[in-house]
C-alpha cells in the first residue's frame, strides 16, 4: 500500500541499488531516484540506472553532475588500471584501488539536500557490510554517523519538522541474499550493470572485484546471472 511519503533512493544501475529501489517501492514510498555522472570511466551504469528507474516507474529520476576526476585517486575516476582476478577468492582484505574517496558521503549529501527540498525524511542506499569489497563507507557505523549528521546539519532537523532516516536494508545480507530478496520483489537483474571495466559495447569483464562478487552471489543463490560477460 502506498504510504504517500517521498523517499530519495540512490540508484547506480547496479544490483544492490536496484534491489533497494524495489524494497522502497514495496514499502509504499513515492520514489525519487538519484544517480550521478561523477566522472566515472564509463556511462554504461547510467544507462542501466535509466532502465531500472523506468522499469520501477519512479516519480522522478535525477542524474546529477559532479566531476570527481578533479581529485582522482581511484581506478574508477583516474588513469589507474582496474584490478582483475581469477576468482572471488583472490580478492584482498584491504581497501581496493576502486574505492572512490568519500563517494558515499558526497552522494548521501546530495540525497540529503534533495530530500529536504521534497520534505522527505527517508533516504535509501544499497550498502552492505558482508560482500562490500573493503569500502569504509559501506559499514553500519558510517551510516549511523551520517544519519546523526543529517539531523544536525539541516533546517528540517534543527527545527524538528523532520527526522531523517538513512535506510540501508541490505546491510546484513550477502550478495546471494540480496539477489533472492530482489527476485522476491520481481527485480529483473538483466536490466542492471555492475562491472567496473566493461567493453566498449557494455559487456561486463567478469574479472573485476564487482563482477566477481556479483557472479559469486548468483552462484551461491543457485542461479545464472542474466547479464552477458566477455573475457574471463
Amino acid at each position: 500500500m502506498p504510504n504517500g511519503r517521498n523517499a530519495v533512493v540512490l540508484v547506480s544501475g547496479g544490483l544492490d541499488s536496484t534491489t533497494v529501489l524495489a524494497i522502497a517501492r514495496e514499502q509504499g514510498y513515492r520514489l525519487n531516484a538519484l544517480s550521478f555522472r561523477y566522472g566515472q570511466r564509463h556511462a554504461v551504469e547510467l544507462e542501466a540506472a535509466r532502465r531500472v528507474a523506468a522499469a520501477m516507474a519512479v516519480d522522478r529520476h535525477v542524474i546529477a553532475d559532479i566531476d570527481l576526476r578533479a581529485f582522482g585517486g581511484s581506478a574508477l575516476t583516474d588513469a589507474i588500471d582496474v584490478p582483475k582476478h581469477a576468482s572471488a577468492a583472490d580478492l584482498g582484505a584491504g581497501i581496493p584501488v576502486t574505492y572512490v574517496p568519500a563517494r558515499n558521503t558526497v552522494f548521501l549529501s546530495f540525497a540529503l539536500a534533495w530530500a529536504e527540498t521534497l520534505n522527505a525524511s527517508d533516504i535509501f542506499i544499497g550498502v552492505n557490510a558482508l560482500d562490500y569489497s573493503g569500502y569504509p563507507d559501506c559499514r553500519p557505523e558510517y551510516i549511523a554517523a551520517f544519519e546523526t549528521m543529517a539531523n544536525l546539519a539541516t533546517k528540517a532537523g534543527v527545527e524538528g519538522t523532520s527526522r531523517f532516516k538513512i535506510h540501508a536494508p541490505l546491510m546484513t545480507l550477502d550478495k546471494a541474499g540480496i539477489i533472492r530478496r530482489g527476485l522476491e520483489l520481481g527485480v529483473d537483474y538483466g536490466l542492471t550493470h555492475s562491472c567496473y571495466d566493461p567493453a566498449p559495447d557494455g559487456t561486463a569483464c567478469g574479472s573485476c572485484d564487482s563482477c566477481l562478487l556479483r557472479l559469486k552471489g548468483f552462484s551461491e543463490a543457485g542461479l545464472a546471472d542474466p547479464v552477458a560477460y566477455g573475457r574471463r
